[in-house]
């Protein structure tokens, strides 16, 4: 599927100095973090500055407070929009000119970087991206099928891009990205979408700043050179921006999980998820706390759960009407006290409760390594407890 980026839009006119002030008046702003970074990035104006603009910064300055969080997300910006300004007009470096969130520190695991998104699985190729609106993210979860790992949203085009980036990249089975939803277009600039589709047809500049990008930030400072071309080599970015159907977002994920190339590469400086091959029991220690009998009592539609001491007498009985009821009854009165004594007894729960529910014989299995007693005597109540149990 084909990239496409539009043309940036051209930048509204704004004054500076009236953006400034109105903030300086703004409660919300004064323990905002956007105001504190605009503050301090305007107070070492150059000399020639106009005087204007100068006065409006150290006014803003003055009323700050303790900062108190570092963004509100507001649809517009007022300091944000006068320190694009006063970089479009040369007076303060386009360094100087990115949200003041920090980075989020990684973490172990998958995904390294904290977000906005809903886990599905692992080992799925599609992530999706429904840019700002967070209720067609969670109907796109529902809707998703099982070649959907990830969705979420991205309201920013410099560091929501840097965490789907990373996220992305250190899930190798991670392959196609889909960009949908309405873009977010506020007033300081902020683009992601046609950014991020961007950032995979163009690259970046040796400054880090995302080639034609149409958002006025679209600078990665925390993604490596490496990690960038990483991205672009092997994750498809989709273009379905303005599609706002579920269903249709869904269709898509699945036509791209039909042919998904399989694992990338390990991909540079990220944090791996350690896959182990599962490996077969071979004898399964007794548990300290005795052994369990099940039976199906169906006159009464009723799983029957004996308890035993490993001397052979029986301390409880637990009647159950499911599964569910059955082990989480045993778990609580602690009659187990192993793990594999506890996934044995729910694997067992559940054969006996499909059998009680279709008809269907059963007999319980030994556990691993046991051998099968004979179970003659026991053919009647339908259970056949092993030789130690199930331990």
């Amino acid at each position: 599927m084909s990239i496409s980026v539009g043309p940036p839009p051209p930048p509204e006119p704004v004054d500076p100095v009236g953006l400034l002030k109105r903030a300086a008046r703004a409660k919300k702003c004064g323990p905002c973090g956007c105001a504190h970074d605009a503050a301090d990035v305007l107070s070492e104006l150059p000399a020639g500055a106009p005087e204007g603009l100068v006065e409006a910064a150290r006014e803003l300055g003055e009323k700050k407070v303790a900062k108190q969080y570092e963004c509100l997300g507001c649809a517009v910006c007022w300091p944000a929009q006068a320190l694009d300004a006063a970089a479009e007009a040369g007076l303060v470096s386009e360094e100087a000119v990115i949200c003041p969130v920090e980075p989020a520190l990684p973490r172990e695991g998958w995904p390294p970087l904290p977000g906005d998104y809903t886990l599905l699985r692992y080992t799925a190729p599609v992530a999706v991206c429904t840019l700002g609106d967070k209720d067609l993210a969670a109907a796109v979860t529902g809707a998703s099928g099982p070649g959907v790992g990830v969705v979420g949203t991205l309201t920013t085009e410099n560091l929501g891009i840097e965490r789907l980036v990373q996220n992305t990249i250190s899930n190798p089975n991670l392959r196609f990205v889909i960009v949908a939803g309405e873009e977010v277009e506020q007033k300081i600039g902020h683009h992601p979408g046609g950014t991020l589709l961007a950032l995979a047809a163009n690259g970046t500049d040796a400054r880090g700043r995302i080639i034609d990008a149409p958002g006025r930030r679209p600078r990665l400072n925390n993604l490596t050179a490496e990690e960038i071309g990483h991205f672009r080599d092997h994750v498809e970015v989709v273009d379905l921006i303005g599609t706002t159907d579920p269903a249709a977002i869904a269709a898509a994920a699945g036509e791209l999980a039909g042919r998904d190339p399989g694992p990338a590469p390990a991909p540079p400086s990220a944090l791996a998820v350690p896959v182990t091959r599962a490996t077969s029991p071979q004898r399964t220690i007794a548990d300290p706390s005795g052994y369990l009998v099940v039976h199906i009592d169906r006159p009464r539609r009723l799983l029957i759960i004996e308890h035993y001491r490993n001397n052979g007498t029986v301390t409880s009985t637990v009647e159950a009407r499911s599964a569910t009821d059955g082990y989480t009854t045993v778990l609580q009165a602690g009659l187990v006290s192993r793990l594999d004594h506890a996934a044995y007894l729910g694997r067992e729960l559940a054969r006996a409760e499909h059998a009680m529910l279709t008809g269907g014989p059963y007999r319980q299995d030994a556990a691993p390594g046991e051998e099968v007693v004979n179970t003659e005597e026991f053919a009647d109540t339908e259970s056949a407890p092993t030789g130690g149990g199930a331990r």
